[in-house]
């Protein structure tokens, strides 16, 4: 470094080269990656509602998940899964430090951006739970704080990566309990907290009209919020959801990826998008259909691995065009990175909101983020345990204290956001978190470029 100006690695470096030239992409060529971005984008949709979400959820009605520890593990983990390979790639094959600086600086996006893109792209009000974002919420900040503790002294060792899977596991310790705990907290507290109190009220409203639907003698199931039909009261999954329970025998199967919508403008998307469709139709098991029914576990570890080439593809093309364009690293980071890396979190999150599981899609948002940090403890303690014990895993930990700030106001304000709302995603909830986004992005830029604070940076070579 000269004059305190700090020297960071272009990420470019992280991928490989383009198939077109500097000048051929300035001479027009720069059309065709964002053509293949929008590409992307439609394919991630397409994995994610057809054959992500629906192998989800015969995976909770099977696991007997409700709406929120399904949206915290099994949809955290698919949707997560593009931040787990980046965090493998950075600690065994770049040695640097994409996978830190990667799910770090994708935080402030996954927690206000998302939730953002789902209140303002959802035409239904979706209510919440109390519980469920707070246990979320306590979970990511303990996992945050842990991993910025870490990393402080720029060492990590094996014992540390370690405490990162320790803390996890009690938060799925926490989620097998997570109907107890739920039941216990909303007794002892709902005299003094009027979110425990309304989320009694609702639950007993609500427990006449939930289970299983059968025109002859209706047996309704005592569960209300812990009812595991993610779907289930939707129309689009009815059949699906009453062919799990076995009360209705089917004889139509699911409608083909291949029938041809009606609308002009989706009939448009679907020509388009046939390429796509084919080639998952051949690698994907459609466990919507009766012959693929048990094969849901292939179908969710396949479109997991899907929605990682994809990102990775779409991250790639992202980051050639921020170069094109000549827009600085650091922002590039804070912002078109971030976001490419999240996309699966946001479509995924996005869809179910739409069908009004607001509860599992706030889980998902925040606990892709506490999966993600065990995203960095895994490779982390394989690294260090098994491979390289000689010695700890240097990290560059710049910029901590900023990032440390950042992770706890994000959290805090999605909460105070939430409660002030409502306890509801609506149109109003997108708007102000997309308003704490921008102002996060904004300031986290400026910190970058060197105008507040002291910490200039640079493209290494340039």
């Amino acid at each position: 470094s000269e004059n305190g100006t700090r020297c960071v690695l272009s990420s470019l470096s992280e991928f490989p080269e383009g198939f077109f030239t500097p000048q051929e992409r300035k001479d027009g060529g720069i059309v065709i990656y964002f053509i293949i971005i929008l590409y992307m984008f439609l394919a991630v949709s397409i994995v994610c509602d057809d054959y992500f979400l629906p192998s989800l959820e015969i995976i909770s009605e099977c696991l007997g998940l409700s709406q929120d520890v399904a949206g915290a593990t099994f949809m955290a983990a698919g949707s997560s899964a593009p931040e787990l390979v980046t965090a493998f790639l950075g600690a065994f094959v770049t040695k640097g430090d994409i996978g830190v600086s990667t799910i770090l600086g994708s935080a402030i996006y996954n927690l206000l951006g998302i939730s953002a893109a789902c209140g303002l792209f959802s035409s239904v009000v979706s209510r919440l739970s109390c519980w469920p974002l707070f246990r979320d919420c306590l979970a990511y900040t303990i996992s945050a704080a842990a991993v910025l503790a870490m990393i402080s002294d720029n060492r990590i060792y094996w014992y540390e990566s370690a405490s990162l899977l320790l803390i996890y596991g009690c938060y799925v310790l926490v989620l097998c309990f997570d109907i107890k705990i739920n039941q216990y907290l909303m007794k002892k507290f709902s005299p003094c907290c009027t979110c425990f109190t309304k989320a009694v009220e609702e639950n007993a409203e609500q427990q006449p009209l939930v289970g299983w639907r059968e025109e002859s003698g209706p047996l309704i199931r005592p569960q209300s919020r812990t009812d595991s039909g993610i779907f289930q009261d939707e129309l689009d999954y009815s059949h699906l959801s009453t062919s799990l329970h076995g009360l209705d025998e089917i004889s139509e199967d699911h409608p083909n990826v291949f029938t041809m919508p009606e609308a002009d403008m989706k009939r448009i998307l679907w020509v388009l998008s046939l390429p796509i469709i084919t080639l998952l139709y051949l690698t994907i098991p459609d466990c919507r259909r009766q012959f693929w029914r048990n094969w849901f576990m292939v179908t969710f570890l396949i479109s997991a691995a899907w929605i990682s080439a994809i990102t990775y593809v779409l991250v790639w093309m992202v980051t050639i065009a921020g170069e094109t364009l000549g827009i600085p690293e650091s922002v590039m980071g804070l912002t078109l990175l971030a976001a490419g890396t999240s996309v699966p979190d946001t479509v995924a999150s996005v869809l179910v909101a739409r069908k009004g599981n607001g509860d599992m899609a706030m889980s998902n948002i925040v606990g892709s983020n506490v999966f993600d940090m065990l995203c960095l403890g895994i490779p982390w303690f394989i690294k260090t345990a098994f491979i390289n014990t000689s010695g700890p895993i240097e990290v560059n930990s710049n910029g901590l204290t900023y990032t440390a700030i950042s992770l706890i106001c994000s959290v805090v304000f999605i909460s105070l956001a939430v409660h002030l709302n409502g306890w509801k995603i609506d149109k109003r909830l997108g708007t102000i978190c997309l308003v704490l986004y921008l102002v996060f992005t904004v300031l986290s830029v400026l910190y970058e470029l060197g105008i507040i604070g002291n910490n200039p940076t640079r493209v290494c070579g340039n």
